[in-house]
């Protein structure tokens, strides 16, 4: 199965708290931190949510 990398660029300051759930669902806690998940529909969904917030690549 694929993978998504997924690395937060901007924090979460001012963001509302259901951006905040997100990020934390994508596993991502703090700028720079990079997590690898599944891609899926679901994983993508979350990532167009927050795209401003995070830069994404597919791993193969």
């Amino acid at each position: 199965m694929a993978k998504i990398r997924v690395k937060q660029k901007k924090s979460v300051i001012g963001q509302s708290q259901n951006i905040r759930r997100v990020i934390r669902g994508l596993g991502l806690r703090s700028m720079g931190h990079v997590n690898e998940v599944t891609d899926n529909n679901c994983t993508r969904g979350m990532i167009n949510k927050v795209k401003h917030l995070v830069s994404y690549e597919l791993v193969k």
